[in-house]
C-alpha cells in the first residue's frame, strides 16, 4: 500500500452536521488561522503543530468571511479562517511557490509561531494535522478564488459551514472543486522514465502527469498525457494510488504503465527534460549520489510510488 500525505488519517467530516452547524464561539481553541494559503503554525524547534485559537483571539479581526467547519478531531469540532486582509509589511519577504521556506509573522500570534507554505512542512507534521491543513488549504483557497456565481455573476455567500456558496440572486449553489490530474509510473524493464518541467529546481526530475479532460478516463489521460509530453506510448495503465494536493485543488491519481516505445520526443512547453534512468540510478537519485538527477520531493505521491518501485511494490 502507497503511503501517502495529507488523505490517511480518516478524519470524520461530519457532513450530517453542516445544514444547521452553528460557528465556533466560546474559550475552545479550535479555529486555524490561514493567510494567502499559507498555514499557521506553532513550531517548538522538535514539533510542528497547527495551531489552534479561541473563536474570538485578534488575528481573527484580519478575517473577511466567517469560519469554515472541517470536520471532528477525536469528537472535538475544527475550523479555519482566512485572515488574508492582513497586509504583510514590505520587509517580510513573500517568495511563493514550490519551495517557499519564508515564514510570516502576524502581530497577534503568539511567539514560536508563524505561517508557513504546506508543503514545506508536510513531512514534519502527523497525519491527522496533514488532512486537516490540507483541507483547510483547499477549502479557503476555493472561496477566495469563487466569490462569484458562476450562473449570473452576482456575488455569493458562504454556506453550510463554508462547504457550499449561495447565490440569493438565483438560487445557485456551487460545491468546492477538485482537478484530476494522473501522474504515471512509466516502466520499460529495469528502467523508470522521469521528466523535469521548465522552472523546477535545478535538477530535479519526477514523474509525468497532466490534468484528466471532460470525458476521458484515468487510464487514457494517462496514455494521452505521456505520449503528448515525451512521445512514448503505454500499455496496460492501471490505478494505483490518489494523493489529496491543494495546490490548489488537485486529487493525483497515480497509475502505473509499461511503456511500448523508449525514444523520447519532448513537448518543450510542458518538459525542459526527460531521461530514462535504471533503477540503480533512480536510488542513487533518492540517496543523493546522482551527478545531475535529483530525487522528487518526500511527502509527494510520486516519490511514494517510486519508493514502492523501488521496494518491488509496485512493478
Amino acid at each position: 500500500m502507497v503511503q501517502i500525505t495529507f488523505g490517511a488519517s480518516g478524519l470524520e467530516r461530519a457532513a450530517h452536521l453542516r445544514p444547521e452547524h452553528v460557528a465556533p464561539g466560546g474559550p475552545r481553541q479550535n479555529v486555524l488561522p490561514i493567510w494567502r494559503g499559507k498555514v499557521a503554525v506553532r513550531d517548538d524547534a522538535t514539533t510542528i503543530r497547527p495551531l489552534w485559537l479561541a473563536p474570538e483571539h485578534a488575528v481573527f479581526d484580519d478575517a473577511a468571511e466567517p469560519a469554515i467547519f472541517l470536520g471532528l478531531d477525536d469528537g472535538a469540532p475544527c475550523y479555519v479562517r482566512d485572515i488574508s486582509l492582513w497586509e504583510a509589511s514590505e520587509s517580510d519577504p513573500q517568495i511563493g511557490g514550490l519551495f517557499d521556506p519564508s515564514v510570516q509573522v502576524h502581530p497577534a500570534l503568539p511567539e514560536k509561531t508563524g505561517l508557513r507554505e504546506l508543503r514545506s512542512i508536510m513531512t514534519t507534521i502527523d497525519p491527522r494535522a496533514a488532512e486537516l491543513l490540507a483541507t483547510a488549504k483547499a477549502l479557503t483557497g476555493w472561496h477566495a478564488t469563487h466569490r462569484f456565481c458562476a450562473v449570473c455573476g452576482q456575488p455569493s455567500e458562504m454556506a453550510e459551514a463554508g462547504w457550499q456558496r449561495r447565490c440569493d440572486a438565483c438560487g445557485a449553489r456551487h460545491f468546492p472543486r477538485t482537478d484530476p490530474v494522473v501522474i504515471v509510473l512509466v516502466t520499460h524493464g529495469n528502467d523508470l522514465l522521469l521528466g523535469r518541467s521548465p522552472g523546477w529546481p535545478e535538477g530535479m526530475y519526477s514523474l509525468l502527469a497532466g490534468f484528466v479532460e471532460p470525458g476521458e478516463t484515468l487510464e487514457a489521460a494517462a496514455a494521452r498525457e505521456v505520449f503528448e509530453e515525451s512521445g512514448v506510448r503505454l500499455a496496460n495503465v492501471r490505478y494505483a494510488a490518489c494523493q489529496p494536493w491543494p495546490f490548489p485543488a488537485s486529487l493525483m491519481m497515480g497509475m502505473v504503465a509499461e511503456a511500448k516505445t523508449r525514444e523520447i520526443t519532448l513537448d518543450p512547453v510542458e518538459l525542459e527534460d526527460a531521461v530514462w534512468l535504471s533503477r540503480e540510478e533512480v536510488m542513487a537519485t533518492l540517496t543523493g549520489s546522482h551527478p545531475s538527477v535529483r530525487a522528487a520531493r518526500r511527502g509527494a505521491i510520486a516519490r511514494s510510488m517510486i519508493e514502492e518501485w523501488l521496494a518491488g511494490r509496485i512493478s
